[in-house]
């Protein structure tokens, strides 16, 4: 095998092994990244429900229970789920992907009720009361999906409408019914904001360019050995060629060849310069015989 050979070898080893461990961290934080800019959007869009949340609980809910309508037919505005859901609804025309739904075990309105992956995360609310918030992953329709919960606990405001049905609003009664949204008891995970944000265009652009991370490297790679091999090749390959063949000719009793030049101060100058004197005392030697 010539040394060439055992030189790109001995680089594609290195490069491969190198390449590898490279690709790996690399693809990890790419990926990490993407679930780490989806959880960011996430926050971001909790903390404008919330927001509006609080908004119509300070200061819209109760200018709207002032008014004369709201005793004859209920205001849905009063409620501070009510802002939030439609403000994200109203998102959701530009962002159909994105998701936002205040899960509850036991609605008043139906619309509200926690399907069974919501009704997991608050039980889980439930089982661990210090958690304030849960973040998970799931497939969805469109695809992965990044999901970001926070529990919501019934407060006295809360209770107002949701203790039981006697006590609740008359004109609650009249739009919801009696069945169901009662019973709540203070202090109790009742329900859960749960913001929902796709995943797929965020890991499919870590993806891309995971993949144009690759094919650098790969060019990087040809590049580095096309120069390395060049420089082998002319700075130890060729020199050592030409000793090879001057000392071919000299085994076979040429002794008038030239001397050859010395380039440099490293080994194969160093070599070159022993192979000169080696030829120029066979020379004599051969002198002397004759």
């Amino acid at each position: 095998m010539k040394l060439l050979t055992k030189f790109n070898l001995l680089l594609l080893v290195l490069f491969g092994t190198g390449g590898l461990i490279i690709a790996q961290v690399s693809y990890t934080f790419l990926i990490r990244n993407a679930r780490r800019e989806v959880l960011q959007e996430a926050q971001l869009m909790m903390a404008s429900a919330t927001s509006v949340r609080d908004y119509t609980s300070s200061d819209l809910g109760p200018l709207l229970e002032q008014n004369p309508q709201h005793k004859v037919k209920f205001l849905a505005e009063t409620v501070p789920a009510y802002g939030a859901i439609s403000t994200f609804n109203r998102l959701r025309q530009q962002y159909p992907d994105y998701a936002y739904h205040e899960a509850t075990l036991n609605p008043t309105n139906p619309a509200h009720r926690a399907v069974d992956w919501e009704a997991d995360v608050i039980h889980y609310f439930r089982d661990h009361p210090d958690q304030k918030e849960f973040i998970g992953e799931r497939e969805a329709a469109t695809g992965p999906t990044l999901y970001l919960a926070t529990p919501i606990a019934a407060s006295q405001a809360c209770l107002e409408c949701h203790s039981n049905a006697a006590s609740a609003p008359p004109a609650m009664i009249a739009s919801y019914g009696s069945d169901n949204g009662f019973g709540w008891k203070p202090g109790t995970i009742v329900a859960a904001q749960i913001v929902s944000v796709p995943m797929s265009l965020p890991v499919q652009n870590a993806k891309q360019a995971f993949r144009l991370l690759i094919v650098y490297l790969v060019i990087t790679l040809i590049i580095t050995i096309i120069g390395l091999d060049a420089g082998v090749y002319f700075i130890v390959i060729r020199p050592l060629k030409v000793l090879s063949d001057t000392a071919d000719r000299a085994s076979k009793g040429e002794t008038n060849q030239a001397v050859l030049p010395i380039k440099g101060n490293d080994e194969i100058a160093t070599v070159t310069a022993s192979f000169n004197r080696m030829q120029v005392s066979l020379a004599k030697a051969f002198k002397m015989l004759q």
